[in-house]
């Protein structure tokens, strides 16, 4: 079997086996900061959203599983859109000698431009089954205008 080496002034060889060794000590490994202790784990990152368009208008569909209404935060402002939620959840749990309480954090946010002018006080929004459906009305395109010589 034949195997391809890649080659140029910038290759080092076995640098990919070093940082796969560096990355996968303990001490990187993932809710942990030096010294070992554990970090409280906060679901924060990209939120997965799909755009997309028609004459009329730009959708936007965004996945908030578990996310209620209240949570949510939308603004539309110069041809950007961006979505946060955030929110927390308590629970406690009694049994026989045996007490847990449990808290969940979790966030996520993301900031896209849009593919179109909009207007940006029509925008509708509805979150149902965890997902965000946005309607962001586009700006009536400007006809030409036939211009009469005098």
């Amino acid at each position: 079997m034949n195997s391809i080496i890649r080659s140029g002034p910038f290759t080092i060889p076995g640098f990919d086996r070093l940082v796969s060794q560096v990355l996968s000590d303990p001490f990187f490994a993932e809710g942990r900061i030096p010294g070992g202790s554990l970090v409280s784990s906060i679901d924060e990152g990209a939120l997965a959203l799909d755009v997309s368009e028609d004459d009329q208008n730009v959708y936007v569909r965004a996945s908030l599983p578990g996310f209620r209404k209240e949570d949510v935060e939308i603004s539309v402002h110069d041809g950007v859109l961006s979505i946060k939620a955030e929110h927390s959840e308590e629970t406690e749990e009694k049994k026989e000698r045996y007490y847990r309480r449990e808290r969940r954090v979790g966030s996520v946010s993301r900031r896209i431009a849009l593919p179109s002018s909009v207007q940006e006080d029509k925008t509708s929004a509805q979150l149902s089954d965890g997902v965000l459906t946005l309607s962001l009305p586009k700006h009536p395109k400007d006809e030409p205008r036939r211009i009469a010589i005098r």
